[in-house]
């Protein structure tokens, strides 16, 4: 068996790559499936640096301090457990040899299996990796994917370039959230997520691309937004969101609330803690559980800095009365 190879990238984002084959290496030892072949081309890749080796050791501490927590989530909540099983009897994808040996896939599959979607989102998946553009958790990056056109990319963002054959140029959202700023008027902009498509000739608006449903937002002039199911027209200060299946109508939001973001904050009005604390794990690293579904619809009104979000999580658990237990590799329970 050949070793998975990340392809070749920025030095910045190498740690992010090297953490995720530590562990889906991880996963693959787990399992107890390795063969002698694939058990040494793990040796391989374990001695192949230092980095090497600190990666798998950090990602064995956080793969062992979350699968308590897994457990105990999945025996509080009978129907997160049905769904885990039923994912868990899915059977794997199996790549040829050429798919595994390619750069994206092959560095996010280990004998063979893909891992289309990983547990608790602890790495990326391979099309976040194929990705032209991509950020970590926590990192905001601008890319100028065109002349005049500057693209935020927020924390744990995928996006690839898309130009379309009449000329118009775009990128294609995979996963996260982008900031578009037209700076003058030109030929209309395309922004791909899911199964619909924003356009923009001028003006600011962001996309929100998250868990199979995608958000657009209008911050400055006007847009298109084109879905299978119908067309919505957006001006400053509106917002409209879609999935697979159906688009949203068109409401009017606070826009210092959805782009707070870029100045290092996260709002929240009277936003539901669960939800609460699916944000906050998307800048941090490591992971937020929260147990008890009793907790997960309080509201939640506050202002926190992305910087410290620690302190926004010591803000809740004394806002909610929360106990609180650290486990290793940036794993908390709040129950």
């Amino acid at each position: 068996m050949t070793d998975p190879r990340p392809p070749a990238e920025d030095a910045d984002s190498a740690p992010d790559r090297l953490e995720a084959e530590a562990f889906i290496w991880i996963e693959r030892l787990d399992a107890g499936a390795m063969t002698r072949p694939e058990l040494q081309a793990f040796k391989r890749w374990q001695g192949r640096s230092q980095a090497h080796a600190a990666a798998f050791e950090q990602a064995k501490r956080q793969w062992h301090a979350t699968r308590p927590a897994l457990s105990a989530l999945l025996k509080a909540d009978p129907d997160k457990a049905a769904r885990h099983a039923r994912l868990a009897r899915q059977p794997a994808h199996q790549p040829s040899r050429r798919a595994f040996l390619g750069a994206a896939v092959g560095m996010a599959t280990v004998a063979g299996i893909a891992v289309a979607k990983p547990p608790l989102g602890l790495w990326p998946s391979p099309s976040e990796w194929a990705a032209d553009y991509r950020t970590g958790t926590g990192e905001q990056r601008t890319v100028t994917p065109a002349d005049g056109v500057a693209v935020v990319l927020n924390t744990r963002t995928s996006v690839k370039r898309k130009d379309g054959a009449d000329g118009r140029a775009g990128i294609d959202l995979v996963t996260g959230e982008a900031a578009i700023d037209l700076e003058r008027e030109g030929r209309p902009f395309v922004v791909a997520a899911g199964v619909g498509r924003s356009l923009a000739s001028a003006g600011r608006f962001e996309v929100r691309n998250l868990q199979d449903q995608v958000c657009v937002t209008c911050i400055k002039g006007r847009l298109s937004v084109e879905h299978p199911a119908g067309t919505r027209s957006l001006q400053s200060g509106q917002q409209v969101i879609y999935s697979r299946q159906r688009v949203g109508d068109v409401v009017s939001v606070d826009t210092a609330i959805i782009s707070a973001w870029r100045d290092g904050e996260l709002v929240f009005n009277q936003t539901p803690l669960a939800q609460v604390i699916a944000e906050i794990n998307r800048y941090r690293p490591g992971r937020v559980m929260l147990m008890g579904d009793s907790q997960d619809r309080r509201p939640v009104v506050g202002r926190f800095r992305i910087a410290v979000l620690d302190e926004a999580l010591l803000q809740l658990q004394h806002a909610f009365g929360l106990s609180v237990r650290s486990l290793p590799g940036g794993v908390l329970v709040l129950s």
